[in-house]
């Protein structure tokens, strides 16, 4: 009798967004996963660090689905403890490190979360938030510098600096037997908060299946692997900057974490200490990178890619950036939190069609349709939809919302997003975004595309900045109001600007009111406040 082995166990991709960690640590175990100021960490550190703070909040009772709320600067420690939460069995929602006590007190009640993890830093906006009053508190930072003298309302846990001499998060004495629940990829792995219209942020639900599906389609476009080094100067709270993290542990990669891209000069700096070879930049950086006197005193010779999303480059500042970077490619695109990303402009076709982000990317399909349905013909504008394993569950405690804008398909597992971005669309299926429902200007009876004007005001010398807004007005309904960041040593005037979009604009969108201003309001994501614009919050020049 011939004995015949058992073939080989295949090792199939994981599902759970945490179990590409335990992957990427099994692989390699000593490569740097994380590098943030003067902390390194490799994946078998940044594995076992995870784990100890997941028995921990275990230990403090977490249950599988509770919400955690993490209040943190973009840091190793934050790292650490969305994987925590995430082998814990719990959904985490990271939240901007400055956040102040309203909004932390809004979502904390809003998520209904029962513990939160935040540095010892923010104790003072944690106690006007009553967040000792309300959960577990879960401090990360030196145990001297410990807020809470009660162990009932928070642990200790040191984070870097107990790390660096070996020690594990301190559960008081407690030894935890608990050991986390069983998770599904359709179990939730996020909350992320969201501006809304209505005033309150959203918290959209992202389940493990929806953020590694978006994950997978992204890498698989950008060609990321394991020598990839990216640098990261957003928010861990925006899914943009949350994402480099979540995809670098995916395939491999290094993320080098920055504080904010406010620090530009530094965040440049590391790009040549650490070969950095992508960047993922807001129009915001670009404007800033551009208006330096000398950028290519930096060795930016590594870079392989950057992409751009939050909102539309300008076209002069994408003919800017290639002539600075001939030798790295730039991603134009677009997308939305309730679904991550939608789609991406080749970087061979951005010469040819700078305005346009694209088509969709791998493994998702979408459409621009009229107000009845109808998908719309080249040229017209219509509402984009998305369809997707990335679209995600709607909006946490907001079922009317989330009725109206994730609507049932033909079957159970088709949910079609209708995101309120108008779109149109040219001969070859290529998309341009025209703007948000609510940002589209109406005057003299004309829809006006508030991204068009800006582009258009952009290509004129001098202008660092530009964002463009509609005020209420008597006769035309809305009129065009330009503000305006005027660049080094530029002696822009306001009959410049105006002559220039006559020149380049339809009469109906030439700006009847132009601003200058020294900068551009904008959100801890770097997204244009067009709210706070139109209230004055811009200083004037």
């Amino acid at each position: 009798m011939v004995c015949i082995p058992p073939p080989a166990m295949m090792e199939f991709d994981p599902v759970l967004l945490h179990e590409w960690l335990r992957r990427s640590a099994r692989r390699r175990p000593d490569k740097t996963a994380l590098i943030c100021g003067d902390v390194r960490r490799s994946y078998a550190e940044l594995d076992a660090s995870s784990d100890r703070l997941a028995a921990s909040l275990c230990a403090l009772g977490l249950r599988g689905q509770d919400r955690v709320v993490i209040l943190m600067d973009s840091s190793v420690e934050a790292v650490i403890a969305l994987y925590a939460v995430l082998k814990a069995g719990g959904v985490f929602v990271m939240l901007n490190g400055g956040v102040k006590a309203p909004k932390l007190d809004y979502v904390l009640r809003d998520a209904g979360a029962g513990i939160l993890i935040t540095h010892v830093s923010k104790a003072a906006v944690t106690t006007k938030a009553g967040a000792d009053k309300r959960c577990r508190v879960v401090w990360a930072g030196p145990d001297a510098q410990m807020p809470g003298p009660s162990s009932k309302t928070c642990i200790g846990w040191g984070g870097a600096a107990e790390e660096a001499d070996g020690a594990q998060p301190d559960v008081g004495t407690e030894e935890s037997g608990a050991t986390a629940p069983c998770v599904i990829e359709t179990d939730l792995a996020a909350l992320v908060y969201t501006s809304g219209s209505t005033g309150e942020p959203k918290g959209v639900m992202c389940t493990h299946h929806n953020m590694v599906s978006a994950a997978r389609s992204i890498i698989q476009y950008v060609g990321n692997d394991e020598r990839d080094v990216i640098l990261n100067v957003l928010p861990l709270s925006f899914d943009y900057g949350l994402y480099q993290v979540l995809m670098a542990v995916m395939f491999g990669g290094t993320v080098v974490l920055e504080p904010s891209f406010a620090y530009l000069h530094r965040a440049l700096e590391r790009i040549g200490q650490e070969r950095v070879t992508g960047f993922p930049v807001v129009p915001t950086i670009v404007a800033m990178l551009l208006a330096m006197q000398d950028p290519t005193k930096y060795d930016l010779s590594s870079l392989r890619y950057l992409t751009n999303t939050g909102a539309a480059l300008p076209e002069e500042h994408i003919r800017r950036l290639r002539a600075l970077l001939p030798g790295a490619a730039v991603f134009s695109m677009f997308g939305l939190t309730e679904c991550k990303r939608v789609c991406y402009l080749p970087p061979g076709e951005i010469d040819r069609r700078p305005g346009s982000v694209g088509k969709p990317m791998p493994n998702t399909k979408a459409r621009v349709v009229d107000e009845a349905g109808r998908e719309t013909g080249t040229g017209e504008t219509g509402e984009l939809i998305v369809q997707g394993p990335h679209v995600t569950q709607g909006y946490w405690n907001d079922p009317d919302l989330t009725a109206r804008t994730f609507r049932p398909g033909r079957y159970r597992e088709e949910t079609i997003l209708h995101t309120g971005d108008w779109f149109r669309k040219d001969e070859e299926g290529f998309l341009y975004f025209v703007g948000r429902r609510d940002d589209l200007i109406k005057s003299r009876g004309e829809r006006i595309s508030a991204r068009e004007v800006e582009s258009a005001i952009c290509g004129l010398a001098g202008v660092a900045e530009c964002a463009v807004v509609g005020v209420p007005d008597e006769i035309l309904g809305q009129a065009v109001q330009a503000f305006i960041v005027r660049g080094p040593q530029a002696g822009l005037t306001e009959k410049d600007v105006l002559r220039h979009c006559a020149e380049n604009l339809e009469p109906f969108a030439v700006p009847k009111h132009v601003a200058f201003v020294l900068e551009i309001p904008r959100t801890a994501h770097g997204k244009v406040d067009r709210e706070g614009l139109m209230n004055g919050s811009g200083p004037a020049a």
